[in-house]
């Protein structure tokens, strides 16, 4: 039995879907879920121009529809494998294996269940290999990436402890393939996913990534850990990080560069595609974004932290009294002491006792506290006041307080 065979007996959805074998030296399967993608091609263009790295890589397309996809998207799904089988024949010399199929039916399919089948059948092709160090890449269909992905990615899993990552991306901020007023919404979208990922690295929260599914790799062994890739039709990404990070090992890839689209969609409740079609939809120049002040409080909070551990447990109303409003506000009193008093009780060390801090004090219940304090106390204000007001607080000046200046900067401090 291989290191992944009861996972996959329990876990996985259905029994082996790739017949052929992989081939040896099988290092990396990238996994691309694909629904009414009838440019597909494009990325698997992308992906070919890249240098090779120092394995054998795969790429797996789940061409899926949700229970009530149109006569036309089903088309369009036949038709992006017929596409894919000719891009196989026209590059029979591409360095990478391609594989596509069209997902069989069950209820409840979205982006997660997508996922789940590629990842669960990359683990399979892993698991012939017994290779619990495979490298699973997820992609969407409509990605392109920078020519040194696959080696960066490869070499970037050298260290032994990685486990996991977030990729670096970037968004195309202009072009032609796009109205103008995609790139001008895409470019506050990003904005404020890198001002949400700065605020959070502000307070000094330990675990800071970017949940952007198609910016995601982990090796074959902590996914089968963390129970694998979940269902959900959106923010699955976000749910399955929050998983991986608390084993250890969880990095960011900054070398190498995913470029998701900008296009708007309807096919999830929330997310790039869902923020893009109702801006467009509501003609609205404006995105709305956490007021700085709530991340301050977060900043004051996660700062207490070592005196709430030297505090005594008679004391700690003194520390609640003294907690940021919003916090106080968020925290009833007795859930606070009650919570410190466990985590104190089971730690014997200040740095395990920060460990269970921030396991208590996590990214849920950061995300709770945020969108509480933003109903109770606060007003959400447009992402260029907030990303301004932060750079400020970090002695930082951009060109100008236009949001593709802002974004220019945000970028750079990720990668530097």
């Amino acid at each position: 039995m291989c290191f992944a065979s009861e996972y996959l007996e329990q876990r996985a959805l259905f029994p082996e879907i790739l017949k052929e074998a992989p081939e040896r030296n099988t290092g990396i399967i990238i996994v691309v879920p694909a629904y009414n993608e009838p440019g597909i091609t494009k990325l698997l263009n992308s992906l070919s121009l890249c240098t090779e790295p120092g394995c054998k890589v795969e790429v797996i397309v789940v061409l899926n529809a949700p229970e009530n996809a149109s006569e036309e998207s089903l088309a369009n799904n036949i038709n992006s494998r017929n596409q894919i089988e000719s891009w196989k024949k026209e590059n029979s010399n591409c360095f990478f294996r391609l594989f596509a199929f069209i997902a069989p039916a069950i209820k409840g399919w979205g982006v997660g269940l997508a996922r789940k089948t590629g990842m669960d059948e990359a683990v399979r092709r892993f698991n012939r290999l017994n290779n619990p160090e495979g490298i699973i890449l997820n992609l969407d269909a409509d990605c392109l990436v920078s020519i040194n992905y696959l080696t960066e990615v490869y070499y970037g899993f050298e260290v032994k402890e990685r486990s996991a990552c977030s990729i670096y991306f970037e968004h195309p901020c202009e072009g032609k393939e796009f109205p103008e007023q995609v790139y001008e919404h895409i470019i506050l979208y990003e904005l404020y996913l890198r001002y949400y990922f700065q605020g959070l690295a502000y307070t000094g929260y330990p675990y800071v990534f970017h949940t952007v599914g198609s910016a995601i790799a982990v090796k074959a062994l902590p996914y089968i850990k963390a129970g694998g890739m979940n269902r959900r039709q959106a923010g699955e990404d976000f749910y399955f990080i929050q998983k991986l990070v608390p084993a250890g090992g969880y990095f960011s890839l900054n070398s190498a560069t995913v470029f998701p689209s900008p296009r708007p969609s309807s096919r999830v409740p929330f997310g790039t595609g869902a923020t893009i079609a109702r801006l467009i939809e509501s003609d609205e120049s404006v995105l709305y974004t956490y007021d700085f002040i709530a991340f301050r409080e977060l900043k004051n909070f996660f700062g207490m932290s070592d005196i709430i551990f030297d505090t005594k447990p008679d004391d700690l109303n003194i520390v609640y009294d003294n907690l940021p409003p919003g916090l106080k506000s968020f925290l009833r009193k007795i859930e606070f002491e009650e919570k410190i008093r466990e985590i104190k009780g089971n730690t014997a060390g200040l740095l395990s006792f920060r460990k269970r801090f921030f396991g208590w004090f996590n990214m849920f219940k950061i995300v709770k506290f945020l969108n509480f304090v933003h109903l109770e106390m606060y007003d959400k204000v447009p992402i260029q006041v907030s990303a301004m007001k932060l750079l400020e607080e970090m002695s930082l000046k951009p060109r100008s307080a236009e949001s593709s200046d802002l974004l220019e900067m945000y970028r750079k401090l990720e990668r530097r």
